[in-house]
């Protein structure tokens, strides 16, 4: 007879023991079948497939055996998603945020409750891993007490930004405020800032190599700073062991971006053919960003009107070459910029299934970009999006089987979420048989 138990003491930063027998495993690279999976505190400590005979055919769910040992007829679990770009610093009651009053009147110590109401909403549809590109010390904060225990909530990673003056991380605030985020104008700057993060206890840092679409009277083709400050700053990162993610919405950004030896691009539109090459023999993981960028061109709401005219030139010519890079092999990553606002809570599935359109891929082939491949692709790879012994315990109970149809991984069907081995949404399922 197979058991599910949740055992935990009252204390929120307790460890939790569970075990599912015979639930259908998907494990984030393939299909491993019917399994036991056992977890203690924040490791997998048993993933074990039902018969030897499902083990030796990578988990095919259609041997007697594998049938036999199925205990949850019609559910299936997968590791949790893993966003690689999401930006926490808005309103979680109505999504104001930059380039609105909201950051500059709210107090820090509550700004930081609608961070962390951000993550537990992103958490609940199957997001177990979030990276903040552009944090301050409000999500870093955040992150910690996740880490700790304080919270129960997903994995929070905060990337702080080294930007210049007048450029797009610093145009999200109106010119006119002199209180303002940190930048640095020369590279003994730009590595004072990324010590001063990593003091603070950021785990990678942003650079920006084009202007952006939402930020407030720059263009995409001005210059980010100089090669000398982008070179500082990727030098102090490396040196100090962060990761580092360059936002480009051009071709002369991703070049620079590639020359200086960043380890991710995000947006990445304004992509050439002859950067497919590069990225690929590279494998530079690019979060692409897709759905939010559709949104601000169609314009319309609070939107302005430069940004919408901004998002219409970088889309002009994305999607076939994005199609191109997807089928030359470029390594997307789940990656979305959701911020609660245009990318709402739960709006990863949503992206996911843009994704798979985008790039002419199988539902497997983005479920893989969307969990291991994207953990490895922010440096968790030995430990996070994969169901695998000795890796965090992060998954998603779901109906269906999404590695096949990304249709399946809809809220509805989304029985609970698991983090670092606690439920965070929903409840695990009694066994069947």
């Amino acid at each position: 007879m197979s058991t599910t138990t949740i055992t935990s003491t009252s204390s929120s930063s307790s460890s939790t023991e569970g075990t599912l027998t015979g639930i259908t495993v998907w494990n984030g690279e393939t299909l491993v079948g019917p399994s036991t999976v056992t977890w203690s505190g924040d490791r997998l400590t048993d993933v074990t497939p039902a018969s030897a005979g499902s083990a030796a055919s990578a988990g095919s769910a259609t041997s007697a055996d594998a049938a036999a040992a199925d205990r949850y007829p019609g559910l299936s679990l997968i590791p949790g998603l893993v966003d690689t770009h999401v930006h926490l610093d808005t309103s979680v009651i109505d999504g104001a945020g930059p380039g609105d009053a909201w950051p500059l009147v709210t107090p820090p110590e509550e700004q930081a409750m609608h961070v962390a109401a951000h993550a537990q909403r992103f958490a609940a549809f199957g997001v177990t891993t979030l990276r903040d590109l552009a944090a301050s010390s409000i999500q870093i904060s955040v992150g910690r007490a996740f880490d700790q225990g304080v919270l129960a909530g997903p994995r929070l990673l905060s990337n702080g930004p080294v930007g210049m003056t007048a450029g797009h991380g610093d145009l999200f605030t109106p010119p006119r405020f002199r209180t303002r985020p940190p930048v640095a104008d020369s590279p003994d700057e730009c590595r004072r800032l990324v010590r001063e993060w990593a003091r603070e206890g950021a785990t990678g840092i942003k650079i920006y190599t084009s202007g952006g679409i939402l930020s407030m009277g720059d263009q995409v083709g001005w210059r980010n700073q100089t090669r000398a400050e982008l070179a500082a700053t990727i030098d102090e990162a490396h040196a100090l062991g962060m990761l580092v993610a360059a936002h480009s919405h051009s071709a002369e950004g991703i070049d620079i971006a590639l020359a200086e030896g960043v380890d991710s691009i995000e947006h990445g539109t304004g992509m050439t053919d002859a950067q497919l090459e590069q990225l690929v023999t590279a494998n530079i993981p690019v979060a692409p960003t897709l759905i939010i960028n559709d949104i601000v061109a169609a314009g319309g709401g609070t939107i302005r009107a430069d940004s919408s005219a901004k998002a219409r030139g970088v889309i002009a010519d994305r999607d076939p070459m994005f199609l191109k890079a997807g089928r030359a092999g470029v390594r997307f990553v789940l990656g979305t910029d959701a911020n609660g606002r245009f990318v709402r809570h739960g709006g990863q599935l949503d992206e996911m299934r843009l994704m798979q359109q985008a790039f002419d891929w199988s539902a497997e082939r983005t479920l893989v970009a969307s969990t291991s491949d994207a953990a490895a692709s922010i440096g968790l790879g030995a430990t996070v999006g994969l169901i695998r012994q000795g890796f965090v315990p992060d998954f998603i109970v779901v109906r269906g089987q999404p590695w096949n149809d990304l249709g399946d991984l809809v809220p509805e069907n989304i029985v609970a979420v698991v983090s670092r081995g606690r439920v965070i949404a929903g409840a695990l399922p009694s066994a069947t048989a």
